[in-house]
Parts: C-alpha cells; structure tokens; sequence
C-alpha cells in the first residue's frame, strides 16, 4: 500500500490572488449576445488584449503545450520547467510544492503500469481572467498491462472522465502552479467518476481505503434533506417525481 502522508494535505481552493487587471478587465469587455445574457458574456478577446502579461496568448499555449510534452517536470530535463515557487493542487491533494510533487509523482509509475496511456489533451485556451494561466481538458484513457502498486496488471481497459487541468506561468515561462483531475461530468467512464491518480487506482479494483478514493455517494444528511424536500411538496400538492 502506498504511503499517503507526503500527498494527501487539505484539499486546496483557489490558492493565487486574482490579477490586478481582473475587476478593470471585466468592466467594459462586453460583447453583444443573445437577448437574456446582456452584460453576462464577456468578450475573452477584448480582456486578453488588454493584458500586459509577458507572454501573449497564442505563445503561452505552445509554452504550455512543450512543458506537457516535458511531463510537466517529470520527464528528463522537464524539471527545469518549474519556478521555485511552484505548487501542484488536485481534487484532495494539495496543494503541494515542488519536492513533494516530484517524489509523490514518481512513487506511483503509472507510465510504467499502463504503457498505452493517453490523455488525449483538447481544447487549450487563455484564462481571460488569469492572462498568465492556460486551461485545458482530457479523456485519458489506458490498459493496465504492467505492475501497479507492486500488484500484477489487470488487463483493464479505463476510460477516465473528462477533466480539467490547468498551468500558471510566471513572467519568465515557468510553471507556478500546476492542476489536475478535476472531473467535468463523473457519469462519463469507468472510473467510478475519479480523476488523476485516484481514478488509476480505482479503475484497476485497488483504490486506496479513504473515502476520497471512492466514487461520490450520497450522504446521508443530503438523502434525508432530499425526502424532507419531497415530502414537504407532496403536502403542499406537487406531483413529485421519484
């Protein structure tokens, strides 16, 4: 069983102070838009222009796209990718620094135990409201052909939820903040719903024995709010759907 107390710290929110462009960005970039969203789209283009980030926006998608093919620190020479300053947040990891990240990143071996693994990465943009940071998505998929977590492959073919992801440069190209596994839609795979790490160890039948190693059930004060809810409605004459 893997060592969890290096990786598992409180679970992390936002962890950077919005830029100081942010409120003076959002004010006038309004673009025109269907009757109803008046003054709630926001024109991405106009917000970007204005930003006085160093690295402009198409340039800071070919940066982020060359750290992931360096595997974002973890791949020879790609450490140098990584400010000092740098952190790694997940779904319940994080967030981390630099030293816990590459030696947690290392214990699992997850190239090593699903050969074939792809992220499939997709739709790259430029925060409008972060200029310095580029989020992006995946639909990893990959067979466990190989060890993992010092048991024998399954054979099992995971298809993982689409997730988010995200990188933060500083002004000189490197990586400030790194995360991941942020599932979009958890009825999508065979995951149990899970990202990043979590869904590899789930997906093969050896999750971890934590909660957060499993998928989403109901709790069961939200089940009881649930049919306090309904039956309230069935008094007051809806017809409620079960």
């Amino acid at each position: 069983m893997v060592s969890t107390t290096s990786v598992l710290t409180p679970a992390c929110a936002f962890v950077s102070a919005p830029p100081p462009h942010f409120a003076a960005a959002l004010a006038p970039a309004v673009q025109e838009v269907p009757a109803g969203l008046e003054g709630q789209v926001v024109d991405e283009d106009a917000m970007l222009a204005k930003s006085d980030f160093a690295i402009k926006p198409a340039d800071l998608i070919i940066v982020c796209k060359e750290v992931l093919g360096r595997g974002v620190g973890v791949k020879p020479g790609g450490e140098d990718d990584l400010a000092s300053d740098f952190e790694f947040c997940a779904p319940f990891v994080g967030p981390i620094g630099k030293k816990q990240y590459l030696g947690a990143l290392g214990t699992f071996k997850i190239p090593d135990a699903f050969p074939d693994s792809n992220p499939n990465y997709h739709f790259f943009r430029v925060d409008p409201f972060e200029p310095e940071r580029v989020w992006f998505q995946t639909r990893k998929t990959g067979t466990n052909t190989g060890e993992f977590m010092k048991k024998p492959p399954t054979g099992k073919a995971l298809v993982f939820p689409p997730e988010a992801y995200s990188i933060r440069f500083n002004e000189q190209g490197k990586v400030k903040e790194f995360t991941v596994g942020y599932p979009m839609d958890r009825r999508v795979g065979n995951t149990g719903g899970l990202g990043g790490a979590f869904g590899y160890f789930y997906g093969v039948g050896n999750p971890l024995p934590i909660p957060e190693c499993k998928p989403y059930k109901m709790s069961w004060q939200f089940a009881c709010l649930n049919w306090i809810s309904r039956t309230t409605r069935r008094f007051q004459g809806v017809k409620v759907e079960e």
